[in-house]
């Protein structure tokens, strides 16, 4: 940190201290404030605040960007806006409201997001997502070809059962696109092994313009058909998006 002689001798070894306990964030507040005149006028429980709120604020940003970042969102900057209250979108205000709240995902159910194309489907569960990271919650999104593309080439390299693992203990997954890959046999023993090792414990977000009464027919195998599904569908909470088309809007 430069201060370029602003501070006294006393001021600069505090503020080396501060640093020095990786408290750089007070730091920088104290330098503000002492190099500011007009903090004479704030009473001292007002300036404390002031530096404890900066520091915060700095963990807070620097632990919700590498939880961002680990996310792997498609829109990293999405946001529940005024726009889900525009009367064409046909949304669920309220469900959408209470969903932010995240206590699904600490109840450990599902949310299911069907919809027609353009509707706003991978936005909104992006938007929810971060929510959760706000919550500094641990999620990550992903389509669905490429989560079984990831875990065909685990088991290639010998990385099935950690992948699987590291899978189980997020919080969140978001699986995007659903219904737009190949569920052969391999890959609905894959799918199956996803949603039973999260069953119950975690949250899964499934993403799809195909409707949920459509999903039993995209498995080759009836079986795990019926296994993934009784998993997923179960008790999960229903977000249908079939409002005006957003891209023809953006």
């Amino acid at each position: 940190m430069e201060r370029k002689n602003k501070l006294t001798k006393e001021q600069n070894l505090l503020c080396s201290r501060l640093c020095d306990m990786k408290l750089s964030g007070m730091a920088e507040a104290f330098e503000a404030q002492v190099t500011n005149p007009n903090s004479d006028l704030m009473c001292f429980f007002d300036r404390f605040e002031m530096i404890v709120n900066h520091e915060w604020e700095l963990r807070f940003n620097k632990k919700f960007s590498r939880f961002l970042k680990q996310a792997a969102l498609r829109y990293p900057q999405a946001d529940i806006d005024e726009t889900i209250y525009h009367s064409d979108r046909l949304l669920d205000t309220a469900v959408i409201e209470r969903l932010c709240t995240c206590s699904w995902i600490e109840e450990g159910r599902n949310l299911l997001i069907t919809g027609s194309t353009g509707a706003g489907k991978s936005y909104l569960s992006n938007a929810l997502c971060i929510s959760a990271l706000r919550q500094f919650k641990s999620a990550r999104y992903i389509r669905a070809n490429t989560l079984l593309n990831e875990l065909e080439q685990a088991r290639l390299k010998s990385s099935y059962l950690e992948y699987i693992k590291q899978i189980s203990c997020l919080e969140l997954l978001i699986i995007d696109d659903f219904g737009l890959m190949d569920l052969d046999l391999d890959k609905c023993r894959d799918l199956f092994e996803i949603v039973d090792c999260r069953d119950g414990r975690k949250s899964t977000m499934i993403v799809s313009q195909i409707p949920v009464c459509a999903w039993y027919d995209l498995f080759a195998d009836r079986t795990y058909a019926e296994a993934s599904l009784d998993r997923l569908v179960h008790n999960a909470y229903r977000l249908e998006l079939n409002g005006r088309n957003m891209r023809k809007h953006s």
